[in-house]
């Protein structure tokens, strides 16, 4: 596929409703839109074979525990703590064959292959960290894919959730820390996480194009569009910002003024 056949693709998965979208499917979809020339097959081979791990696991096992003998100690997936920042930490399929990522990549390949042995793994939009939710026979545990999926203790959450600016009522709340978030809002997640790198590197066209896959996964939502605009006023395209903040208008009325204001600047550019 080229990259606006990988825009049809996305965009026809992106309009399937929350209980039909395919986390893994639509993230290795926005990894090919990045550089379509890349083979999908090693990636989704590492779905399946993390899955077929994680059942021969949790046969002498609990689900914490057989995700993170399966994913980090047979197949190696850890966190990047040397070159953290890196593009290919964000990406799904440099993720597979590097064997590292960002927490939220890493993840992605745990609820793959959680989900296809029938286990109920979700994403936490933990602040500063993104976490999985696993639910076990005793209660949800916390497990951290950036950290060889070790399960993160309920004293350790309050700490991190406290470090991260949260007031203490909210965090010693472990329930509403550990409140599950819609696969698609993990998927968004990942695509901000390559938006704010790009951004920060100046990589304009890389910024554009990642703000274009939210838009497409997240049809409804506005503020995708103010971002594609953004970038592309990063790199000069002043009228295909316009045409940007004019869809993000049309999406939602409360963007409407800011969005406007963002027009009205770029137009006595153009002028």
């Amino acid at each position: 596929m080229n990259r606006e056949e990988t825009e049809i693709v996305l965009r026809g998965l992106g309009q399937t409703a929350d209980e039909n979208f395919d986390l893994f499917e639509i993230a290795l979809i926005c990894a090919l839109h990045e550089d379509p020339s890349r083979d999908l097959a090693p990636a989704r081979a590492l779905a399946q074979e993390a899955a077929e791990r994680l059942q021969a696991h949790l046969a002498g096992g609990r689900i914490a525990e057989a995700l993170a003998e399966s994913l980090a100690g047979d197949l190696g997936l850890d966190g990047d703590l040397i070159n953290y920042e890196h593009p290919a930490n964000a990406d799904l399929i440099s993720v597979a064959q590097r064997r590292k990522g960002l927490p939220v990549a890493l993840g992605i390949f745990y609820i793959a292959a959680a989900r296809r042995c029938g286990l109920q793994v979700f994403g936490v939009d933990f602040p500063g960290h993104f976490l999985l939710r696993v639910e076990a026979a005793d209660g949800p545990v916390a497990i951290d894919p950036f950290s060889q999926g070790r399960i993160v203790l309920p004293s350790e959450l309050t700490a991190r959730a406290l470090q991260a600016g949260l007031t203490p009522g909210v965090g010693d709340r472990l329930e509403a820390l550990m409140t599950p978030v819609r696969d698609r809002g993990v998927a968004i997640r990942l695509e901000n996480n390559i938006f704010a790198r790009a951004v920060g590197r100046g990589d304009f066209p890389r910024a554009e194009r990642s703000a274009l896959r939210r838009a497409l996964i997240d049809p409804g939502d506005h503020r995708p569009w103010i971002d594609v605009a953004a970038a592309r006023e990063g790199q000069g395209a002043l009228a295909g910002a316009l045409q940007a903040l004019a869809m993000a208008q049309t999406l939602d009325g409360a963007a409407a003024i800011a969005a406007r204001a963002a027009r009205e600047r770029m137009r006595l550019k153009l002028n």
